[in-house]
């Protein structure tokens, strides 16, 4: 007896479909023409991006550089039951040969990897693999001059503190970043100093700051106002949430600000930190965000041990989400993973979890006692996610991802 055929409603398949991993989306595009133009069609980027965002899948990355060669690379860490946060595959970045690339983002599951000391920079999906390399700088660069040709000579340009986001208002991704010229004052220039403050200071470097953005619409640079106040810190992990960039600043009278850059309105603000009470005097601060909401967190040291304030704030006013205990032999934190999740290295060079809802501290046997730049090593957080850069495919001379030995991931 033949059974009868069933056949879904297209909705109901279409919603069910957007409920998959990319991995499987991309591997049904093959199954007809009409599933493979449905995973272009924006609305269903836009379901199967938030179903991933409601469930808190989150993908995590690790930046590191390897010991022997120096080179960038990145450790993706599971997310399956059995092999939670080991390492799954190590994925390196020939594209930045020689070079220490900053990630930025995660926006909509992109990513920004941008070369600090050129112009250098390229957007990223890592769940489908499209890469893109973003045009030269559109900023006018000085002559370099030598130190016997003027009082002051240019050292050298520095393209940091970027940041990844979504113009809503017209459908744009979008890259801003800051443009540091630096020069030193000519030895060879003769100068008569009031005192030796006035000495010091002409040795320090003197620098020119200047920001441009990019629009993935028109794949272009333009230059755009510089703020007063200039980023001073790297911050934990992603720097955008909902239509603003983040980057902690700083003035002559107050040490802890947020310097804010809305993308519709292409303008700068300035937010101020907390503010901390107490009488714990050693401490630091940096900004990360936490549940999709932009926090301050406060790392307070304690003798051997360290404790953590966290702040949320919300249409600029800051409160204390929780505070976490002493916790010893941690140097600083890393940033936030699934379920409130707290990752930080070790004085052993050891990657550990603070688990909020249990307060255990758990060990991941990722090692990074071999790692070059340990102090540097960063967490970046991102959602999978179809949206298109319109690049090109990851290749060997870009993206080259090789997976972990085996589950101790211990080199």
């Amino acid at each position: 007896m033949q059974m009868a055929r069933i056949e879904l409603p297209e909705a109901l398949v279409m919603k069910i479909l957007s409920k998959l991993p990319v991995k499987s989306l991309i591997r049904f595009n093959c199954v007809c023409k009409y599933w493979c133009s449905s995973f272009q069609i924006p609305h269903f980027i836009f379901k199967h991006y938030h179903n991933n965002l409601e469930n808190n899948s989150l993908n995590l990355l690790l930046r590191r550089h390897d010991g022997n060669t120096f080179q960038p690379y990145l450790s993706q860490l599971s997310n399956e039951k059995d092999q939670k946060n080991l390492v799954k595959q190590n994925i390196h970045l020939p594209f930045f040969k020689n070079a220490i690339p900053s990630v930025y983002g995660a926006c909509h599951g992109l990513l920004c990897l941008q070369e600090p000391s050129t112009d250098k920079a390229a957007l990223w999906n890592p769940s489908t693999r499209e890469f893109k390399i973003l045009p030269p700088s559109s900023i006018q660069r000085p002559p370099y001059l030598s130190p016997m040709e003027g009082n002051l000579a240019l050292y050298g340009v520095s393209f940091d503190h970027a940041a990844l986001g979504f113009d809503s208002k017209t459908n744009d991704y979008k890259v801003i970043r800051f443009v540091s010229f630096i020069y030193y004052h000519s030895p060879f220039v003769t100068r008569t100093f009031v005192n030796i403050e006035e000495e010091q200071r002409y040795a320090y470097p003197h620098y020119e700051f200047q920001v441009e953005l990019y629009s993935s619409r028109s794949d272009s640079w333009k230059e755009i106002p510089c703020p007063l106040y200039t980023p001073t810190d790297l911050i934990l992990g992603n720097n955008y949430v909902d239509g603003i960039c983040y980057w902690k600043t700083m003035t002559e009278a107050y040490l802890g600000l947020i310097l804010l850059f809305d993308l519709a309105n292409q303008k700068f603000s300035i937010l101020p930190f907390p503010e901390i009470t107490g009488s714990c005097l050693h401490y630091y601060d940096n900004i990360l965000m936490f549940n999709g909401s932009l926090s301050v967190i406060v790392c307070l040291l304690e003798g051997t041990g360290m404790s953590f304030d966290l702040w949320v704030t919300s249409e600029g006013v800051w409160t204390k989400q929780f505070s976490i205990e002493s916790i010893s032999g941690v140097l600083h934190p890393l940033g936030f993973g699934k379920n409130g999740e707290l990752f930080l290295r070790d004085t052993n060079n050891e990657i550990v979890l603070f688990d909020l809802s249990t307060q255990e501290l758990k060990e991941l046997e990722i090692n990074t006692y071999l790692d070059h730049f340990q102090e540097s090593i960063s967490l970046h957080a991102y959602v999978e996610s179809l949206v298109r850069i319109n690049g090109i495919q990851e290749c060997e001379k870009h993206i080259i991802r090789q997976l972990a030995g085996d589950a101790s991931n211990k080199y």
